[in-house]
């Protein structure tokens, strides 16, 4: 790195598949540099782990002055201690500025591009809503909906989809109505036989990502009107707008954003569409992902010395 590039911001977004990490210099973005995602033990996320491993980078970039950075992790608030991550992240990166938020904030912030009143659904393998109008905690709007995994929650996700494609599949198999012919023998031809389905469904790791492979099938299914599945996209989709509404009520005038790979089937984006316009509301598209909300937080921080905090979300070092 080149001495007039120095000191930067930095913009960090911790996930289950990868840590992306960005500089910025004088306003100008540099690359999207990447290292191994989140790691939960017995304690919770190894915080120690991730921030060593961007340190790594800033340091293979030859990165040595950070004015600021803002560091968004999945599993803050409830595989974390959010003074912990401060502490870790302020040390590791020897940042003068450090800002730790919840992933839900910096992909708010990203997908509006900017911090301005609004929501956000984010529609992947899991699901999750987040609304702020950013003023105080005491007297505003930080509203966080759904998020629970894909047992307890995650209503309309890709994962949720996925499950209710195959329970559809099994209920023609035993003869029950609701049951689907074309998701059993898609759901065959994915899993194999439906006697292997629970142990191969509901034993692994990697449950959500397995189910949520199955949701493209059940997707194919309703645009080749198949009542059932079609019957399972529209609920994902009412179900996301429902999250996005919660998460947006009580904020004057928000600006309502939906993101995430499921939205590339068309019939869970039709659905959910059309029950925000049935709300009296509109659809806007995403200017940007988590990174980029954290990148631009980091770039007020190291500016103003300060962004909207929250006790829950938003935490400063």
């Amino acid at each position: 790195m080149s001495e007039d590039r120095s000191p930067a911001v930095v913009g960090v977004d911790v996930g289950g598949s990868g840590l992306r990490l960005q500089c910025a210099y004088a306003g100008e973005p540099g690359p999207v540099l990447t290292a191994p995602g989140v790691r939960i033990g017995s304690e919770g996320v190894d915080v120690g782990a991730l921030a060593a491993d961007a340190a790594a980078v800033l340091t293979e970039q030859g990165v040595e002055d950070v004015t600021a950075v803002c560091w968004s992790q999945r599993g803050l608030l409830y595989l974390s201690d959010p003074r912990e991550v401060v502490r870790v992240v302020s040390t590791t990166l020897r940042a003068q500025r450090t800002a730790v938020v919840s992933d839900a904030v910096a992909s708010l912030v990203g997908a509006l591009g900017g911090v301005r009143p609004g929501a956000v659904v984010a529609a992947g393998t899991g699901a999750v809503a987040f609304g702020s109008d950013f003023g105080s905690a005491d007297t505003s709007v930080w509203r966080l909906v759904d998020g629970w995994g894909h047992v307890l929650g995650d209503r309309g996700s890709a994962a949720w989809v996925g499950l209710e494609g195959l329970r559809a599949g099994l209920r023609f198999h035993d003869g029950l109505p609701g049951g689907s012919e074309r998701l059993l023998v898609a759901g065959e031809s994915a899993f194999g036989a439906t006697s292997h389905w629970p142990r191969r469904l509901m034993t692994r790791p990697d449950a959500p990502a397995v189910l949520a492979s199955f949701g493209p099938h059940v997707a194919e299914a309703a645009s080749a009107d198949d009542p059932v599945a079609a019957a399972i996209c529209r609920t994902a989709g009412e179900s996301l707008a429902e999250s996005l509404l919660s998460a947006a009520a009580g904020i004057e005038s928000p600006v309502l954003v939906a993101t995430g790979g499921l939205l590339a089937a068309e019939p869970v984006r039709a659905a959910l569409e059309a029950a925000v316009v049935a709300a009296g509301f509109a659809l806007t598209a995403a200017v940007g992902g988590a990174l980029d909300g954290a990148v631009h937080l980091a770039t007020v921080l190291g500016e103003t010395g300060a962004v909207p905090r929250h006790p829950a979300y938003v935490h400063l070092g």
